[in-house]
């Protein structure tokens, strides 16, 4: 993981407002307001602008928040992340620019895979968390197979092992980047 040099002020205080702010509300409610994002793409693409120029600072923002974007879209899309997460991570890259969000969703996944798997083994679901992902790779690999391959024939739901806020995922991975950025 390569890190750059600390963003300028503001930023580091206002995504890590913002990352606090959405982790304390998927601890509460277990969802990140669209009000919330919304807020901080609005603010991060006025700060980026307000920092390095109309041009620069509206590119940093786009391809700061399409990284994070990207990066959780798919697993929304396996359905093993809520659409908070997914824009909760494009507002972090928003803030911190491609190269900064790329850092924090690598951070974000190792932290938020340890404590997913902790707190579902603290909730006595760990042998089903393990099945669900092996249903998952499966019909996944069904799905890439070539043609004429047979069709995944498993279970079509599994059943869940409970919401995780990874929110707060989210919020460790980019204070620990931030931190790790400025010492």
């Amino acid at each position: 993981m390569h890190l750059t040099q600390l963003p300028p002020y503001p930023v580091p205080l206002c995504v890590s407002a913002w990352v606090l702010i959405a982790a304390s509300m998927d601890i509460v409610s277990r969802r990140i307001p669209n009000w919330l994002v919304g807020s901080g793409l609005v603010v991060a693409l006025a700060v980026q602008i307000w920092l390095h120029g109309a041009a620069a600072g509206s590119l940093t923002w786009l391809a700061g928040a399409a990284t994070g974007f990207a990066a959780f879209l798919p697993f929304y899309l396996l359905r093993g992340m809520a659409a908070g997460d997914v824009k909760l991570m494009a507002m972090v890259g928003a803030w911190l620019g491609a190269s900064a969000a790329c850092n924090v969703v690598l951070a974000t996944f190792i932290v938020g895979g340890i404590g997913s798997v902790l707190l579902v083994a603290g909730r006595g679901h760990l042998v089903r968390l393990l099945r669900n992902v092996r249903t998952l790779v499966l019909r996944t690999l069904f799905q890439l197979a070539p043609r004429g391959m047979p069709a995944w024939s498993g279970k079509a739901d599994q059943e869940s092992v409970g919401s995780i806020p990874y929110g707060v995922a989210i919020a460790a991975g980019t204070l620990g980047v931030l931190s790790a950025m400025a010492g």
